[in-house]
Protein backbone atom coordinates (compact mmCIF):
# COMPACT_ATOMS: atom_id res chain seq x y z
CA UNK A 1 0.00 0.00 0.00
CA UNK A 2 1.61 3.64 -0.93
CA UNK A 3 0.94 6.01 1.07
CA UNK A 4 1.34 9.60 -0.34
CA UNK A 5 1.54 12.85 1.74
CA UNK A 6 1.16 16.44 0.90
CA UNK A 7 2.43 19.60 3.14
CA UNK A 8 2.94 23.15 2.79
CA UNK A 9 5.85 25.11 2.67
CA UNK A 10 6.65 28.59 3.79
CA UNK A 11 8.87 30.47 1.48
CA UNK A 12 9.45 34.21 1.69
CA UNK A 13 11.16 36.59 -0.63
CA UNK A 14 11.41 40.30 -1.78
CA UNK A 15 10.75 41.31 -4.60
CA UNK A 16 13.93 42.64 -5.86
CA UNK A 17 15.45 39.32 -4.63
CA UNK A 18 15.11 36.36 -6.98
CA UNK A 19 16.30 34.13 -3.86
CA UNK A 20 13.47 32.78 -1.53
CA UNK A 21 13.88 31.67 2.22
CA UNK A 22 12.34 28.68 3.45
CA UNK A 23 11.09 28.99 7.28
CA UNK A 24 10.04 26.23 9.54
CA UNK A 25 6.99 27.22 11.47
CA UNK A 26 7.09 23.97 13.10
CA UNK A 27 10.35 24.94 14.53
CA UNK A 28 9.18 28.14 15.61
CA UNK A 29 6.20 26.82 17.56
CA UNK A 30 8.07 24.19 19.36
CA UNK A 31 10.12 27.45 20.66
CA UNK A 32 6.53 28.88 21.74
CA UNK A 33 5.69 25.96 23.00
CA UNK A 34 8.50 24.74 25.02
CA UNK A 35 10.58 27.82 25.86
CA UNK A 36 13.89 26.07 24.82
CA UNK A 37 15.52 26.08 21.64
CA UNK A 38 17.50 22.39 21.92
CA UNK A 39 13.80 20.77 22.22
CA UNK A 40 13.18 22.62 18.33
CA UNK A 41 16.11 21.48 17.19
CA UNK A 42 15.86 17.73 18.38
CA UNK A 43 12.40 17.86 17.06
CA UNK A 44 14.06 19.33 13.56
CA UNK A 45 16.42 16.65 13.97
CA UNK A 46 19.28 19.51 13.66
CA UNK A 47 21.71 20.56 15.58
CA UNK A 48 21.84 23.63 18.48
CA UNK A 49 24.45 25.47 16.47
CA UNK A 50 22.29 25.02 13.36
CA UNK A 51 19.52 25.91 15.12
CA UNK A 52 20.79 29.51 15.56
CA UNK A 53 22.17 29.89 12.78
CA UNK A 54 18.20 29.42 11.34
CA UNK A 55 16.66 31.69 13.46
CA UNK A 56 19.94 34.20 12.69
CA UNK A 57 19.14 34.09 9.50
CA UNK A 58 15.44 34.22 9.74
CA UNK A 59 15.81 37.34 11.62
CA UNK A 60 18.07 39.28 9.58
CA UNK A 61 15.96 38.44 6.47
CA UNK A 62 13.17 40.40 8.22
CA UNK A 63 15.54 42.48 9.55
CA UNK A 64 13.68 41.78 12.75
CA UNK A 65 14.26 39.25 16.13
CA UNK A 66 12.01 35.93 15.66
CA UNK A 67 12.92 35.31 19.00
CA UNK A 68 14.31 36.77 22.54
CA UNK A 69 16.36 35.25 25.08
CA UNK A 70 16.26 35.81 28.76
CA UNK A 71 18.44 34.91 31.84
CA UNK A 72 16.75 32.11 33.70
CA UNK A 73 13.39 32.02 31.65
CA UNK A 74 14.24 30.42 28.38
CA UNK A 75 13.50 31.48 25.21
CA UNK A 76 10.24 33.34 23.93
CA UNK A 77 9.28 34.36 20.39
CA UNK A 78 8.60 38.10 19.61
CA UNK A 79 5.68 39.59 18.56
CA UNK A 80 6.24 39.05 14.84
CA UNK A 81 7.89 35.47 15.95
CA UNK A 82 4.43 34.78 17.14
CA UNK A 83 2.47 36.01 14.56
CA UNK A 84 4.24 34.13 12.18
CA UNK A 85 3.46 30.81 13.70
CA UNK A 86 -0.15 31.68 14.07
CA UNK A 87 0.00 32.40 10.22
CA UNK A 88 1.47 28.80 9.69
CA UNK A 89 -1.30 27.33 12.17
CA UNK A 90 -3.87 28.86 10.63
CA UNK A 91 -3.04 27.90 6.71
CA UNK A 92 -2.49 23.99 7.88
CA UNK A 93 -6.04 24.48 9.70
CA UNK A 94 -7.91 25.57 6.71
CA UNK A 95 -5.43 23.54 4.02
CA UNK A 96 -5.32 20.12 5.97
CA UNK A 97 -8.23 18.69 4.90
CA UNK A 98 -8.00 19.71 1.41
CA UNK A 99 -4.63 18.32 1.28
CA UNK A 100 -5.71 14.98 2.17
CA UNK A 101 -8.23 14.73 0.24
CA UNK A 102 -5.50 15.63 -2.86
CA UNK A 103 -3.08 12.80 -1.35
CA UNK A 104 -6.31 10.31 -1.47
CA UNK A 105 -6.95 10.78 -4.54
CA UNK A 106 -3.52 10.05 -6.16
CA UNK A 107 -3.04 7.50 -3.48
CA UNK A 108 -5.84 5.59 -4.37
CA UNK A 109 -5.25 6.20 -8.21
CA UNK A 110 -1.68 4.59 -7.97
CA UNK A 111 -2.67 1.67 -5.21
CA UNK A 112 -5.23 0.15 -8.00
CA UNK A 113 -3.23 0.00 -10.08
CA UNK A 114 -0.38 -1.36 -8.84
CA UNK A 115 -0.26 -5.73 -8.82
CA UNK A 116 -2.61 -7.25 -5.77
CA UNK A 117 -3.66 -3.79 -5.07
CA UNK A 118 -5.22 -4.06 -1.10
CA UNK A 119 -9.32 -3.95 -1.22
CA UNK A 120 -10.07 0.23 -1.49
CA UNK A 121 -12.65 0.79 0.85
CA UNK A 122 -14.41 4.34 -0.02
CA UNK A 123 -15.48 6.21 3.05
CA UNK A 124 -16.99 9.81 2.49
CA UNK A 125 -17.03 12.37 5.96
CA UNK A 126 -16.59 15.63 7.76
CA UNK A 127 -13.31 16.33 9.14
CA UNK A 128 -13.82 16.54 12.86
CA UNK A 129 -10.96 14.75 15.11
CA UNK A 130 -12.35 11.09 15.64
CA UNK A 131 -12.69 10.32 12.11
CA UNK A 132 -8.71 11.12 11.51
CA UNK A 133 -7.74 8.88 14.36
CA UNK A 134 -9.59 6.20 12.52
CA UNK A 135 -8.15 6.86 9.51
CA UNK A 136 -4.74 6.88 11.21
CA UNK A 137 -4.97 3.85 12.67
CA UNK A 138 -6.88 2.33 9.80
CA UNK A 139 -3.29 3.39 7.21
CA UNK A 140 -1.28 0.78 9.11
CA UNK A 141 -3.73 -1.85 8.10
CA UNK A 142 -1.35 -3.84 5.52
CA UNK A 143 -4.02 -5.57 2.99
CA UNK A 144 -6.96 -2.92 3.02
CA UNK A 145 -7.00 0.46 1.47
CA UNK A 146 -9.10 3.21 2.82
CA UNK A 147 -9.78 6.13 0.22
CA UNK A 148 -11.02 9.01 2.93
CA UNK A 149 -12.75 12.12 1.46
CA UNK A 150 -13.66 14.68 3.70
CA UNK A 151 -17.13 16.28 2.78
CA UNK A 152 -20.11 17.18 4.44
CA UNK A 153 -22.96 15.60 5.60
CA UNK A 154 -25.03 16.32 2.63
CA UNK A 155 -22.54 15.24 0.20
CA UNK A 156 -21.62 12.39 2.05
CA UNK A 157 -25.21 11.09 2.10
CA UNK A 158 -25.51 11.71 -1.73
CA UNK A 159 -22.26 10.09 -2.44
CA UNK A 160 -23.68 6.95 -0.97
CA UNK A 161 -27.40 7.05 -2.34
CA UNK A 162 -25.05 7.74 -5.82
CA UNK A 163 -22.63 4.67 -5.13
CA UNK A 164 -19.29 6.95 -4.84
CA UNK A 165 -18.95 5.74 -1.22
CA UNK A 166 -19.45 2.93 0.70
CA UNK A 167 -19.14 4.35 4.07
CA UNK A 168 -20.88 8.16 4.89
CA UNK A 169 -20.43 10.10 7.88
CA UNK A 170 -23.69 11.37 9.99
CA UNK A 171 -23.53 13.86 12.59
CA UNK A 172 -27.34 14.21 14.40
CA UNK A 173 -27.61 16.58 17.36
CA UNK A 174 -29.08 15.11 20.66
CA UNK A 175 -32.28 16.95 22.24
CA UNK A 176 -34.92 19.56 20.48
CA UNK A 177 -32.65 19.71 16.99
CA UNK A 178 -32.67 16.17 16.02
CA UNK A 179 -36.06 15.86 14.26
CA UNK A 180 -35.14 18.72 12.17
CA UNK A 181 -31.43 17.60 11.68
CA UNK A 182 -33.01 14.13 10.68
CA UNK A 183 -35.89 15.48 7.98
CA UNK A 184 -32.93 16.88 6.46
CA UNK A 185 -31.27 13.12 5.82
CA UNK A 186 -34.43 11.25 5.28
CA UNK A 187 -34.53 11.61 1.75
CA UNK A 188 -31.11 9.98 1.31
CA UNK A 189 -31.59 7.14 3.22
CA UNK A 190 -34.21 3.66 3.00
CA UNK A 191 -34.48 1.81 6.16
CA UNK A 192 -35.06 -1.44 3.79
CA UNK A 193 -31.46 -0.68 1.42
CA UNK A 194 -29.42 0.93 4.57
CA UNK A 195 -27.60 0.15 8.03
CA UNK A 196 -26.37 2.86 10.59
CA UNK A 197 -22.76 2.24 12.27
CA UNK A 198 -22.45 3.55 16.11
CA UNK A 199 -19.56 5.59 16.25
CA UNK A 200 -18.91 8.59 18.73
CA UNK A 201 -20.64 11.60 20.50
CA UNK A 202 -18.93 14.68 20.53
CA UNK A 203 -19.36 18.11 22.52
CA UNK A 204 -20.56 21.48 20.55
CA UNK A 205 -19.99 25.00 21.71
CA UNK A 206 -18.98 28.19 21.65
CA UNK A 207 -14.89 28.51 21.54
CA UNK A 208 -13.89 31.82 23.61
CA UNK A 209 -10.41 33.13 24.79
CA UNK A 210 -8.99 31.46 27.89
CA UNK A 211 -10.61 32.84 30.67
CA UNK A 212 -13.42 34.17 28.14
CA UNK A 213 -12.62 37.60 28.89
CA UNK A 214 -15.95 39.04 27.17
CA UNK A 215 -18.11 36.63 29.16
CA UNK A 216 -19.72 34.95 26.28
CA UNK A 217 -21.76 32.12 28.03
CA UNK A 218 -24.98 32.27 25.03
CA UNK A 219 -25.96 32.76 21.77
CA UNK A 220 -27.58 36.01 22.37
CA UNK A 221 -24.34 37.00 23.60
CA UNK A 222 -23.03 36.82 19.85
CA UNK A 223 -25.70 39.96 19.08
CA UNK A 224 -23.26 41.95 20.66
CA UNK A 225 -21.66 44.25 17.83
CA UNK A 226 -18.45 44.42 19.14
CA UNK A 227 -18.11 40.58 19.42
CA UNK A 228 -16.20 39.19 16.76
CA UNK A 229 -17.60 35.66 15.37
CA UNK A 230 -15.95 33.44 13.18
CA UNK A 231 -18.38 30.74 11.14
CA UNK A 232 -18.16 27.48 9.50
CA UNK A 233 -18.17 27.41 5.61
CA UNK A 234 -22.00 27.55 4.30
CA UNK A 235 -22.08 23.72 3.31
CA UNK A 236 -20.88 22.22 6.06
CA UNK A 237 -23.05 19.99 8.49
CA UNK A 238 -21.50 22.70 12.01
CA UNK A 239 -23.22 25.58 10.03
CA UNK A 240 -26.38 23.81 9.41
CA UNK A 241 -26.96 22.83 13.21
CA UNK A 242 -25.39 26.51 14.12
CA UNK A 243 -28.72 27.99 12.12
CA UNK A 244 -30.76 26.03 13.43
CA UNK A 245 -29.71 26.80 16.89
CA UNK A 246 -30.07 30.42 15.79
CA UNK A 247 -33.65 29.54 14.82
CA UNK A 248 -34.33 28.03 17.83
CA UNK A 249 -33.40 31.14 19.87
CA UNK A 250 -35.16 33.58 18.01
CA UNK A 251 -31.96 34.96 16.51
CA UNK A 252 -30.85 36.92 13.19
CA UNK A 253 -27.26 36.03 12.04
CA UNK A 254 -27.39 38.91 9.98
CA UNK A 255 -26.65 41.01 13.16
CA UNK A 256 -23.86 38.65 14.04
CA UNK A 257 -20.81 40.76 13.51
CA UNK A 258 -18.86 38.46 11.18
CA UNK A 259 -21.22 35.95 10.64
CA UNK A 260 -20.47 36.10 6.71
CA UNK A 261 -16.90 35.24 7.28
CA UNK A 262 -16.48 31.53 7.59
CA UNK A 263 -13.60 28.82 7.49
CA UNK A 264 -13.45 25.26 6.24
CA UNK A 265 -12.99 23.48 9.74
CA UNK A 266 -13.29 23.47 13.61
CA UNK A 267 -9.39 23.92 13.95
CA UNK A 268 -9.14 26.84 11.59
CA UNK A 269 -12.20 28.27 12.96
CA UNK A 270 -10.53 27.72 16.36
CA UNK A 271 -7.24 29.15 15.41
CA UNK A 272 -8.77 32.37 14.48
CA UNK A 273 -10.08 33.15 17.80
CA UNK A 274 -6.61 32.23 19.09
CA UNK A 275 -5.02 34.76 17.02
CA UNK A 276 -6.97 37.64 17.92
CA UNK A 277 -8.56 37.60 14.49
CA UNK A 278 -11.98 36.81 16.28
CA UNK A 279 -13.03 36.44 19.76
CA UNK A 280 -15.82 33.10 19.62
CA UNK A 281 -16.71 30.37 17.33
CA UNK A 282 -18.97 27.43 17.10
CA UNK A 283 -17.24 24.19 16.84
CA UNK A 284 -16.27 20.80 18.52
CA UNK A 285 -14.59 21.33 22.18
CA UNK A 286 -11.14 19.21 21.29
CA UNK A 287 -10.26 22.12 18.37
CA UNK A 288 -11.13 24.56 21.33
CA UNK A 289 -8.65 22.72 23.56
CA UNK A 290 -6.21 22.19 20.40
CA UNK A 291 -5.87 26.34 20.98
CA UNK A 292 -5.78 26.69 24.41
CA UNK A 293 -9.41 28.35 24.13
CA UNK A 294 -12.17 28.00 26.97
CA UNK A 295 -15.42 25.82 25.37
CA UNK A 296 -19.02 27.09 26.32
CA UNK A 297 -21.23 23.72 25.90
CA UNK A 298 -24.20 24.09 24.22
CA UNK A 299 -25.24 20.63 22.97
CA UNK A 300 -24.15 16.85 22.11
CA UNK A 301 -23.88 15.37 18.37
CA UNK A 302 -23.94 11.67 18.06
CA UNK A 303 -21.56 10.97 15.02
CA UNK A 304 -22.87 7.93 12.71
CA UNK A 305 -21.39 6.16 9.34
CA UNK A 306 -24.06 4.91 7.16
CA UNK A 307 -23.93 2.29 4.65
CA UNK A 308 -25.58 -0.03 2.35
CA UNK A 309 -26.38 -3.05 4.66
CA UNK A 310 -24.65 -6.05 1.90
CA UNK A 311 -21.42 -4.32 2.55
CA UNK A 312 -21.59 -5.25 6.12
CA UNK A 313 -20.46 -8.92 5.12
CA UNK A 314 -17.41 -7.38 3.08
CA UNK A 315 -14.27 -8.24 4.84
CA UNK A 316 -12.67 -4.55 4.81
CA UNK A 317 -15.87 -3.52 6.33
CA UNK A 318 -15.68 -6.04 8.98
CA UNK A 319 -11.81 -5.43 9.63
CA UNK A 320 -13.22 -1.34 10.08
CA UNK A 321 -15.65 -2.68 12.38
CA UNK A 322 -13.58 -4.88 14.51
CA UNK A 323 -10.79 -1.58 14.72
CA UNK A 324 -14.16 0.91 16.05
CA UNK A 325 -14.19 -1.97 18.85
CA UNK A 326 -10.92 -2.23 19.78
CA UNK A 327 -8.84 -0.84 22.56
CA UNK A 328 -6.50 1.21 20.30
CA UNK A 329 -9.27 3.03 18.64
CA UNK A 330 -10.64 3.56 22.68
CA UNK A 331 -8.09 4.57 24.08
CA UNK A 332 -6.96 7.60 20.89
CA UNK A 333 -10.98 8.76 21.62
CA UNK A 334 -10.70 9.02 25.26
CA UNK A 335 -7.35 11.62 24.60
CA UNK A 336 -9.91 13.48 22.59
CA UNK A 337 -11.71 16.67 24.41
CA UNK A 338 -15.61 16.83 24.56
CA UNK A 339 -15.26 13.37 22.46
CA UNK A 340 -16.72 9.86 23.75
CA UNK A 341 -16.91 6.42 22.41
CA UNK A 342 -20.66 5.16 22.11
CA UNK A 343 -21.34 1.55 21.41
CA UNK A 344 -18.40 2.21 18.35
CA UNK A 345 -19.16 -0.63 15.41
CA UNK A 346 -22.59 -1.70 16.38
CA UNK A 347 -24.83 -2.11 13.56
CA UNK A 348 -28.19 -0.27 13.78
CA UNK A 349 -31.34 -0.11 11.76
CA UNK A 350 -32.45 3.42 10.28
CA UNK A 351 -35.65 3.04 12.36
CA UNK A 352 -33.60 2.56 15.75
CA UNK A 353 -31.02 5.18 15.20
CA UNK A 354 -34.39 7.89 13.55
CA UNK A 355 -37.16 6.47 16.18
CA UNK A 356 -35.43 7.94 19.18
CA UNK A 357 -36.65 11.41 18.01
CA UNK A 358 -39.64 10.43 17.01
Amino acid sequence: MIQIEIDPVWRFRRREDAQSLRIMLDFLAEIRATGKITSAADKAHISYRHAWNLIEKWSAFFNMPLVVRKQGSGTRLTPFGDKLVWAGQRLEARLRPLLQNLSQELETEINQMLPHGPLILRVHASHGFAVPKLREILSREPDIGVDFRYVSNQNSLASLAHDGCDLAGLHLPQGDLRKRAIAASKGWLTPSIHRVISFVTREMGLMVKRGNPLGITSLERLLDPSIRFVNRDPDSGTRLLFEQLLAQHGLDGTRINGYEHSEFTHAAVAAYVASDLADVAFGVEAAAKQFGLDFVRVLTEDYFFVCRKQILEVEAVQRVLSIMRGEEFHAAISKLPGYRVKDAGSIKTISEVFRKSE
